[in-house]
């Protein structure tokens, strides 16, 4: 089933059924690091009713960064994940999305640049669904090398466990993903560059894949140039996307449908 509704993200939010979603997979328009046609959006009523359409165990993953003002970042996106949890969702995990490639820039402020965005981890409960990524051990020495355990108890003191072989127990990812980003990296679909801000497909698969499972729903509710629809559809779920933008909508349509 795909479905792709044009219109407001939160007047189409309403007409879905209460606890029917798996996994939302998205990144919102935010500060001005985003020119979006011109539309805006109602960031706390769209999160109440994502809460609702949310089932329970469901997850949102929730890709945002902030805009740096005078020297100082806006600080949007942690507003944003504090929200959610007053809301009823649970934080379950921050992870980093390391861009792999982006445009060089001298900033004239006193800070470094910028190379990442936040990936906010919201589930309604426990999660019912994680198929962690395997990380490939034999590209990081720290899967490759026998180490003791340890940590510190709260008189500051440690305590030992017995020499383990990490190279042969440690197989799950990272919660920082390094992903390749930027023209023909981000996806070989030369029709999604139309959109200003592309979503990497790798990044989109592998939260599909960890969050879900066959069959189930995932939601896009700022569907974009289609990215997550599309990976959706290869990994055999239902999709429903949500574009107020028709230039967007028209380029995420054609992705998906030939995807």
């Amino acid at each position: 089933m795909i479905k792709l509704l044009h219109g407001d993200c939160l007047d189409k939010l309403k007409t879905l059924d209460e606890c029917s979603i798996d996994l939302t997979v998205t990144s919102p328009p935010y500060d001005n690091l985003r020119t979006y046609n011109g539309f805006t959006f109602d960031f706390e009523n769209i999160a109440k009713e994502l809460f609702r359409v949310t089932k329970k165990g469901g997850i949102i993953v929730w890709v945002v960064g902030d805009a740096t003002i005078n020297g100082s970042e806006s600080g949007t996106s942690f507003r944003q994940a504090l929200y959610f949890k007053d809301i009823g969702f649970n934080l379950h995990d921050t992870m980093i999305y390391q861009k792999g490639s982006f445009p060089p820039t001298f900033p004239k402020t006193k800070r470094y640049q910028n190379a990442f965005e936040y990936m906010f981890i919201l589930s309604k409960g426990t999660p019912k669904t994680f198929n962690g990524i395997q990380r490939d051990k034999s590209s990081n020495s720290i899967y490759t090398r026998k180490s003791k355990s340890s940590f510190r108890k709260a008189d500051g003191s440690f305590t030992y466990n017995e020499q383990i072989d990490t190279s042969k127990t440690t197989t799950i990812e990272l919660n920082v993903w390094k992903i390749d980003c930027g023209y023909m990296k981000s996806t070989k679909d030369k029709e999604a560059y139309k959109h200003s801000a592309i979503f990497p497909e790798k990044l989109a698969y592998n939260h599909i894949i960890t969050w879900s499972n066959e069959n189930d729903i995932v939601l896009d509710p700022m569907m974009g140039s289609g990215t997550t629809g599309k990976i959706a559809k290869q990994l055999k779920r239902n999709f429903i996307g949500i574009e107020i933008s028709e230039e967007y909508m028209n380029i995420a349509t054609e992705r998906i449908n030939n995807g």
